[in-house]
């Protein structure tokens, strides 16, 4: 089974334009995420797909492959079915944000081991437990499952509310998605449906069609970076983690 994976990073964003290129310890934000995903050993390949040619030579020099896409994409998923057609031979896909410098390479292993073992999977992604403080922010997304691990319903609600404390555990949804190349393209061309106009999350138009999602949990933490802070605060890391000095 051919695995590769694919990170899209566009250079429009509401909260920090030009995000890909932003520095994180002395390289691009893309960068940092090309160079964790490839830590990865089941994918064959490792492709940015981009809409902007600053990003597309950042990954160049950095010794990595990218693929430019179209810039009026309305989702990511969009861009990634683009970029998919140029990969008639990959089985599935792995989809890492362009925006997560803290991907775990594992974790992206248990996804493609998922399709390996069953081949049957149109769409798997990844959830961790809510810490507290989380729980009411919209911009974390909850995700509940069946007793098989197949995603019920994804929200920016608290779901499920806790009217009786019988000790469920509340998951927080972690963007990373593996898909079967051919559902991929499938998926793209179906309309939004109602649900995840309202929510404004996409993967609920594969479970409004019908479609399974398998979950694995992580233990792991991650920061996606969305805001200055959050660049703020990968910075720290990754100075931290190669010894580099913050400058006054």
């Amino acid at each position: 089974m051919n695995i590769i994976c694919i990170i899209p990073a566009r250079y429009a964003s509401t909260r920090l334009p030009g995000k890909p290129l932003a520095d994180v310890a002395g390289k691009p934000l893309v960068v940092r995420v090309y160079e964790q995903a490839v830590k990865a050993k089941i994918p064959t390949e490792f492709i940015v797909a981009v809409d902007n040619k600053q990003i597309y030579d950042a990954v160049l020099k950095a010794g990595g492959k990218a693929v430019m896409t179209r810039s009026d994409h309305l989702t990511g998923t969009d861009r990634l079915a683009e970029a998919a057609l140029n990969y008639p031979d990959a089985d599935v896909i792995i989809n890492i944000q362009g925006d997560e410098p803290l991907i775990d390479p594992e974790l992206i292993d248990r996804l493609g081991n998922l399709f390996i073992d069953d081949s049957s999977l149109n769409m798997a992604t990844v959830r961790t437990l809510m810490l507290d403080k989380e729980k009411n922010e919209p911009g974390n997304v909850k995700v509940i499952t069946d007793q098989n691990d197949y995603a019920i319903y994804f929200s920016r609600s608290l779901i499920p509310y806790p009217r009786n404390d019988s000790g469920v555990k509340i998951y927080k949804h972690i963007g990373i998605y593996a898909y079967k190349r051919e559902f991929l393209l499938k998926y793209a061309k179906m309309k939004p449906t109602p649900l995840e106009r309202t929510e404004s999350l996409e993967q609920l138009r594969a479970i409004e069609n019908g479609y399974k999602i398998k979950v694995i949990t992580s233990d792991k933490r991650f920061i996606g970076v969305d805001t200055p802070e959050d660049l703020a605060i990968v910075n720290k890391y990754y100075r931290q983690k190669e010894g580099k000095h913050d400058h006054a």
